[in-house]
């Protein structure tokens, strides 16, 4: 979609093009009351300054509908959609990095309960286990800022791709 037919949408169908990006409803909003956009640039930029600061409860509620990272996405929406497409680039991970990422999401989940969450787009399988494997090290209190930094550049990315320049 162009930006002017985005800037053009009534604001319920703007909310349904922006949703699958993050769900969550403060940052849906914010960003479809900042139209009309001179820019894409401008747009992005307004994604990103609502995104700061997202709370635990918005970062819980969006992350229910991500997949575990290295997990085929399942259904037809349009977050399935986005996920597939983001974790495509990472290939076929061996054997033996599919099991460290498996078993990395197992131990992420249970000292975290939530999945982890990072942008898989531009990032092979080995860093991401790399990045999984440090990031299991933190703190609720260190953690919470790299979710939400991780599910901000993954917004924003899909909203640049949903919105042509």
């Amino acid at each position: 979609m162009k930006l002017d037919a985005f800037n053009r949408l009534g604001d319920e169908a703007a909310r349904a093009a922006v949703r699958p990006c993050a769900d969550i409803d403060r940052w849906v909003d914010a960003v479809v009351a900042g139209r009309p956009y001179a820019t894409v640039e401008q747009l992005l930029e307004t994604a990103r300054a609502s995104a700061a600061p997202w709370t635990v409860t918005e970062i819980d509620g969006a992350l229910a509908h991500h997949p575990r990272i290295g997990e085929r996405p399942r259904g037809g929406g349009a977050e399935a959609s986005h996920s597939r497409s983001e974790q495509a680039g990472l290939g076929e991970p061996t054997s033996d990095v599919a099991a460290a990422l498996a078993a990395g999401n197992r131990a992420y989940e249970e000292k975290f309960s939530r999945v982890f969450l990072i942008r898989a787009a531009g990032r092979s399988a080995d860093e991401i286990l790399g990045a999984l494997n440090g990031r299991l090290a933190h703190t609720e209190e260190e953690e919470i800022p790299v979710v939400a930094e991780q599910l901000r550049q993954i917004a924003v990315l899909r909203l640049e791709g949903i919105i042509g320049s």
